[in-house]
C-alpha cells in the first residue's frame, strides 16, 4: 500500500502518543461494548477510550501497573476496570468480536471450521519411571 494522502488519512491515529493507542475506527468497534456508568453516585469522569488505551499500552509493553505513564488515567482506575471487565468476560467477548470482524474482512467465515492440535511423544529410559503408550502414533513414551 503506497503512503498517499488517502492512506495517511485512513491510518492516522488520534494522537501520536503511543503506537498502542486505538484509532477512531478501532474505537468505534469497541465503544458499544463498554458498559454504561452505574446509576447513582458520582457521575463517571474517566474517559473510557483512555482506559482502553492504557490497557493496550500495558499489554503491548509488558510494563508493571505502577509504571503506567501519567498521561493515562490513574493506575488504580485502569486496573479496576481491567479486572472487572476480565472477570465479567467482556475482554474475551471483545476479542471474539474483533477476530470475527477481521476474518470477515478477509472473506472468510466468522468462526473457524477446523483446528489443529499436536503433541510430541518422547522416548523414556528403560531403567525406571513410568512408560506410557501413545496410541495415535503407536509409540512408547510420554506425551509432552
Amino acid at each position: 500500500m503506497p503512503w498517499n494522502d488517502i492512506a495517511r488519512a485512513q491510518h492516522t491515529r488520534k494522537t501520536d502518543r503511543y503506537p498502542s493507542d486505538m484509532s477512531d475506527d478501532e474505537w468505534s468497534l469497541v465503544e458499544p461494548m463498554i458498559p454504561p456508568a452505574r446509576s447513582g453516585g458520582r457521575p463517571r469522569t474517566t474517559d473510557m477510550r483512555e482506559v482502553m488505551n492504557a490497557i493496550f499500552y500495558i499489554g503491548s509493553t509488558g510494563c508493571q501497573w505502577r509504571a503506567l505513564p501519567t498521561d493515562f488515567p490513574p493506575m488504580t482506575t485502569v486496573q479496576g476496570y481491567f479486572y472487572n471487565w476480565r472477570n465479567a468476560g467482556l475482554l474475551a467477548a471483545m476479542s471474539d468480536l474483533l477476530v470475527a470482524a477481521a476474518r470477515e474482512l478477509e472473506g472468510r467465515a466468522a468462526e473457524p471450521t477446523a483446528g489443529v492440535i499436536d503433541s510430541q511423544s518422547v522416548k523414556t529410559t528403560e531403567s525406571g519411571g513410568i512408560c506410557g503408550y501413545d496410541a495415535g502414533k503407536k509409540t512408547k513414551g510420554r506425551k509432552r
